[in-house]
């Protein structure tokens, strides 16, 4: 086994250090969530921190890690008796994979043992293996949903429950979450956000002496793993000894009145929801304290802890950065600065209660599409290409209809189209073509009982053979990649009109994400296209294009489609499950390019042919309309929706909607 890279030889990165160090010395802190940019060290310092957890005392012989001082009355593995003796052992880091399957998450009963012996023959999964230790999740953001709902049913009840077929079993399950992710390729569930305690954003330092002493590090763990870790030892052991001194001071530490009014009106002000953070911010300031070896909490440890507590609980949507506005949190410490002694007029020590004070005026906001809209033309010509226009603000955006994929995939768990999944509503039963994890009880019942004379059987219990197995087949939705092929041409450089548009796209970017499907985006004007976004998971890099996004030229629509055609092609070969969704967004013109318009119809027409599922959302607009996004739709094989028709609210979608389906 190789030798673990020391703690303390971890060069920079002081947020993460320190978030790990409270949640060592407070794991009631909930956990950290590491963001940043590949490369960062973020996985290293994490699995180089079990080196300064204290030991854990553990009931000998049981595989849950029960705490011989207090058991879990209804470990799988007991009963236990209280108070007598156990051993000692590390406390383990415990990796979920990202691929991994719900039963190696939470455990799995024998079902053929089940039925045939009616014993419960449960084998543990990594919940119970990170039971008092950490479970680290690299690549968080990429998590099945259904491993999410799990974590989450498990971090807020400190225990596991697997059940199969009327046999039940519960075990305690209560860790340290610490996962590790990289924002460009897609943020995290809101729900499994919030459950981390911490969080910290880590990018490469750019001081050339602190990247050499990196990579000279690094190099010297290489070559003699025993040995750097040696070198590191007496300073691993300071740190080690800091950490248990911390926590026996902990219960000491005194949280008074005014830090606690900080607390609750820096929490106010920064209009988080709920109370968790709260909560947290009292137990890391608590930590943070005791980690500086003192009793009472500062203002200094309220303010480091909301600068790790709060940040990502203030996003509302993916497009949202993380982070704290540090002069308004200033601003509302002061305020709520003083002694411990309540106010006796109630006024929570000072007028305004801590963001009731208005924001400073920032002056007009230049919001692009609120003016009256400018000519084509205007604005003058940018860098980039004649007629170019510089880029404008998306509108508001709004909850989308839903668009999905016809027929039935067999792609990544998510939530737009319907596919054949491990989890869902039960549709038949086949033969297991692996391990068995979804009994189908009545199709066994069926196999088996032909059976049952020519087995011998004589008593009441059943005769079940592995033969007789029947695994259950399950249909629910998928996640699809969803190519956007926007048209940026001339003739959607009006400011009104292209805000618009973007407002359209942003909106089916933000239905994506809640969806958990990729996303790429190609866009075409003047003489060619370009793809602006490779398929990735990071919606939020896509807004960031469409908003950079500049308009002017011709309209190569041919090109674009064609490469769009590219990417799906390329991406068919990374990911032949995930089945595509092509939005393409256009008024229908085609002007670029020899015979532009006989062009296109051949490049849509390759779509229909491939069976590719397509939507043209429909940006003519005028009392005149020429109806050439509905035929490019008809050659794509797809459908036509306006803007307007766009909108889950709309009454002409509904109308539409109800005309299709009596048709």
């Amino acid at each position: 086994m190789t030798t673990p890279f020391p703690f303390t030889a971890v060069v920079g990165q002081d947020d993460l250090r320190l978030a790990l160090l409270l949640n060592a010395v407070s794991p009631s802190v909930g956990g950290v969530l590491v963001r940043g940019e590949k490369g960062t060290a973020k996985s290293t310092a994490v699995r180089a921190l079990t080196s300064l957890l204290p030991k854990v005392a553990v009931v000998p012989g049981c595989r849950f890690s029960c705490d011989p001082a207090s058991p879990d009355p209804g470990c799988p593995d007991g009963p236990h008796e209280g108070g007598g003796g156990g051993t000692s052992r590390p406390a383990r880091m415990v990796e979920l994979p990202v691929g991994a399957s719900e039963d190696r998450l939470v455990g799995a009963l024998d079902i053929e043992r089940a039925l045939a012996e009616g014993v419960k023959a449960f084998e543990p999964g990594l919940l119970a293996a990170a039971h008092r230790g950490i479970l680290y999740v690299d690549e968080v953001n990429l998590l099945h949903d259904h491993l999410v709902d799990l974590l989450l049913d498990a971090a807020a009840m400190g225990a596991s429950y697997v059940e199969r077929e009327g046999v039940s079993v519960r075990h305690a399950a209560r860790f340290l979450l610490v996962g590790t992710m990289n924002p460009e390729e897609g943020e995290l569930r809101p729900q499994l956000l919030d459950r981390f305690g911490l969080t910290v954003e880590v990018a490469a330092s750019r001081e050339p002496d602190q990247r050499v002493e990196v990579v000279r590090r690094r190099l010297a763990y290489d070559d003699d793993p025993a040995g750097f870790a040696a070198r590191w030892a007496d300073e691993e052991a300071a740190v080690r000894q800091r950490v248990v001194a911390a926590r026996e001071l902990l219960p000491s530490v005194r949280l008074g009145d005014a830090a606690l009014r900080q607390i609750a009106a820096t929490c106010a002000a920064f209009e988080v929801d709920g109370m968790r953070a709260d909560i947290v911010m009292a137990r890391t300031a608590t930590a943070l304290a005791a980690w500086a070896g003192r009793t009472d909490v500062l203002a200094e440890d309220v303010r480091q802890a909301a600068l790790l507590a709060l940040p990502h609980r203030r996003r509302r949507n993916p497009f949202d950065a993380p982070g704290l506005d540090e002069d308004k949190l200033d601003q509302t410490l002061e305020e709520f600065a003083g002694d411990d002694d309540p106010d006796p007029d109630g006024d929570g020590g000072g007028p305004g209660g801590g963001g009731g004070q208005p924001e400073p005026d920032e002056g007009p906001a230049d919001d692009g599409a609120g003016a009256a809209p400018p000519e084509a033309g205007e604005g003058g010509p940018a860098p980039g290409g004649a007629g170019e226009q510089s880029p404008v603000r998306a509108a508001e955006p709004f909850r989308t209809k839903v668009l999905s994929v016809p027929g039935i995939g067999e792609g990544a768990a998510g939530r737009r189209s319907r596919a054949r999944t491990e989890h869902g509503r039960t549709t038949g039963a086949r033969r297991p073509e692996g391990a068995l994890t979804k009994l189908h009880l009545a199709a066994t019942v069926r196999a088996a009982a032909p059976h049952q004379r020519a087995r011998g059987r004589s008593g009441r219990g059943l005769v079940v053979r592995r033969d007789d197995l029947r695994q259950a087949t399950r249909e629910g939705r998928e996640g699809n990649l969803v190519l956007f092929v926007v048209d940026a041409s001339g003739s959607m450089a009006a400011r009104q009109r292209m805000s618009a548009v973007k407002g359209a796209v942003l909106s089916l970017l933000l239905d994506a994400y809640q969806r958990r499907d990729k996303v790429g985006l190609v866009t075409f004007r003047g003489s060619a296209a370009e793809v602006a976004l490779p398929p990735t998971s990071s919606v939020d890099a896509a807004a960031a294009r469409l908003e950079s996004l500049p308009t002017g030229g011709r309209t190569p629509l041919a090109a674009g489609l064609l490469k769009a055609h590219d990417v799906l092609r390329v991406e068919r070969l990374r990911d032949p499950a995930r089945r595509a969704l092509v939005v393409v967004v256009t008024d229908g013109r085609a002007t670029g390019g020899p015979e532009p318009v006989a062009l296109a119809a051949r490049a849509a027409r390759l779509f229909a042919a491939e069976g590719i599922a397509s939507v043209v959302v429909d940006c003519e607009s005028g009392p005149v309309r020429l109806g050439l996004a509905g035929q490019l739709a008809g050659e794509l094989g797809g459908t036509a929706v306006t803007l307007d028709e766009l909108r889950a609210d709309s009454i002409a979608g509904l109308v539409k909607d109800v005309q299709r389906r009596a048709a």
